[in-house]
């Protein structure tokens, strides 16, 4: 029997610069830097394969020949058609899909879309049999959050049909926010135009009013891990989801405590504590007698002893020196070197710096 879901597409939009995640997104594209231990685009692209997506368009718009060489071979593997569609101006969250109408409008099934800074339990089977069951043109899928005031948030009744959208609401009127993933008909696409265009400000309340769009509220965590503070949030989360769903991909070794992932090829010396929830790259180097919690140890770092890292992001190939203290979501980018004996507090730290004085309050040090 054929797969009746033979040649279901998705796109994701990969156009920002990323600057919320800067330092490290002066060195690669936001969509490549790596989220425990696999590049934050890698999780959906695999959750979407699953769901038996055979083509992802990926909407590009800087950077893209570095994605597109180091994606290719990825895709390959999962054995997924990746499709790029270039922006030659930001076109928001809508154009893009305007500018791929014609690869998506290929066929007459449904597509997902979704925004590249999403990590989550990608529910995508459950989110198609939704849609095919409700049958109008759109679905979003939708999460709960503590503070909706930092969004917009959505208004539907018990079928799912939505009702209105309403954008950082001054009183609590809903929890439910819009998650970033979408499954749409193509004949969406007849309602945008390829020019910069909000999907969420002004397609989707158009659609709402037609009573064609409906939300699909999402179980499990979900989080925006487009910038530091969330995206080492976002680690704690997906780590819990690990241990409940493949508890054997976590590292257990002495020393470690709660959730930790640790690459095969990382070395990690004696009298160390690690976690919880931290995630350490392939090539790391942990000398001994370091306290690592809730960081992420980027490709290649090294951490030298008796250091004390709380809520860091290390990255590539840099050095933590002997006795430094870390902490406040200090980001290293690429190739860092921190002298030994140093604190640092906040500091967001620039590709190729020495640090050799302490920072003692938050700031970006260039």
């Amino acid at each position: 029997m054929d797969n009746p879901r033979k040649g279901m597409r998705a796109l994701i939009l990969v156009g920002g610069y990323g600057t919320r995640l800067r330092p490290l997104t002066l060195s690669r594209p936001k969509p490549l830097v790596e989220f425990a231990n696999k590049p934050i685009l890698m999780h959906q692209m695999e959750a979407l394969v699953d769901a038996g997506v055979t083509e992802v368009i990926l909407a590009v718009s800087y950077r893209a020949e570095q994605m597109e060489a180091e994606l290719r071979q990825e895709a390959e593997k999962l054995g997924v058609q990746l499709v790029f569609s270039h922006e030659t101006e930001p076109l928001g969250t809508a154009g893009p899909l305007a500018l791929a109408k014609d690869i998506l409008c290929a066929s007459p099934e449904p597509f997902f879309v979704l925004n590249s800074d999403v990590i989550c339990d990608f529910p995508f089977k459950q989110l198609e049999a939704f849609h095919r069951a409700h049958g109008k043109e759109g679905t979003i899928v939708v999460t709960k959050v503590e503070e909706p005031s930092k969004y917009g948030v959505v208004l539907y009744n018990e079928a799912g049909c939505i009702d209105s959208f309403i954008e950082k609401p001054q009183e609590f009127i809903s929890n439910k926010i819009n998650a970033g993933l979408y499954i749409l008909n193509p004949s969406v696409l007849s309602r945008i135009e390829i020019k910069p265009t909000s999907i969420e400000k002004e397609v989707f309340p158009v659609m709402s009013q037609e009573k064609e769009l409906y939300a699909m509220e999402l179980s499990g965590f979900w989080m925006d891990v487009g910038q530091p503070k969330d995206f080492l949030t976002g680690m704690c989360l997906y780590l819990t989801s690990v241990r409940q769903k493949k508890p054997d991909d976590l590292y257990t070794g002495p020393g470690v405590v709660g959730n930790v992932l640790v690459d095969p090829t990382a070395k990690i010396g004696t009298g160390c504590r690690i976690g919880p929830n931290v995630t350490i790259g392939p090539n790391v180097v942990v000398e001994d007698g370091a306290c690592i919690k809730r960081s992420t140890i980027l490709n290649g770092a090294i951490v030298r002893s008796h250091s004390w890292l709380d809520s860091c992001i290390i990255g590539w190939r840099s050095t933590v020196g002997r006795w430094v203290r870390l902490e406040g979501t200090t980001v290293l980018g690429e190739d860092v070197i921190v002298k030994d004996e140093i604190y640092i507090n906040g500091g967001q730290v620039l590709p190729h710096k020495s640090i050799a004085h302490s920072v003692p309050e938050p700031q970006i040090i260039m």
